[in-house]
């Protein structure tokens, strides 16, 4: 099968990539090595997009934490305060 950058790519059963993460990273380092620019770019903007989803996920997660734990009760008066005292030094 031809794949997009015009060159022969040969597919593996997904049953014989290996399951551990320590196998398969070296596997994906040579496979990223053989992409043309086209899909390396694809590739990037897809690792992006799984960083921002962990990241995402993560935020989500500690907000949940804080504000069962009471800590985000008092933002609205902190964020009052700082935009008071910012419109206090534009005063200035």
């Amino acid at each position: 099968m031809l794949g997009a950058c015009g060159k022969l790519q040969t597919m593996s059963p997904l049953s014989a990539l290996p399951i551990d993460p320590k196998e398969l990273r070296p596997l994906l380092h040579a496979e990223v090595d053989k992409l043309c620019d086209e899909n390396l770019l694809l590739l990037h903007r897809v690792a992006m997009e799984l960083e921002l989803d962990e990241v995402t996920e993560r935020l989500d997660a500690g907000f949940d934490e804080d504000r069962a734990a009471g800590k985000l009760a008092r933002l609205p008066d902190i964020i009052r305060d700082a935009r008071a005292s910012l419109r206090a030094r534009q005063v200035l």
